[in-house]
């Protein structure tokens, strides 16, 4: 697994969901799994892709979109 995206949960929560939406298996994990899980939605977590979906996620996620100008 390769890390794909660091950033507040509800915002990985929504990334993960997309991408599994494009057929890309992601995961979301905390950045510090120590503290303690109170549903705060800013708390850092990171989003990790198969090393071998990695390069279509990034053209999916940040890639321009010329269709959509």
């Amino acid at each position: 697994m390769r890390e794909f995206f660091t950033g507040p949960v509800i915002k990985t929560e929504l990334l993960v969901v997309w991408l599994e939406k494009h057929g890309i298996a992601a995961i979301q994990e905390f950045t510090d799994p120590a503290a303690p899980d109170n549903d705060d939605l800013d708390r850092e977590a990171r989003v990790l892709v198969p090393e071998a979906d990695y390069d279509r996620a990034w053209q999916l996620f940040f890639a321009d979109r010329q269709d959509e100008l």
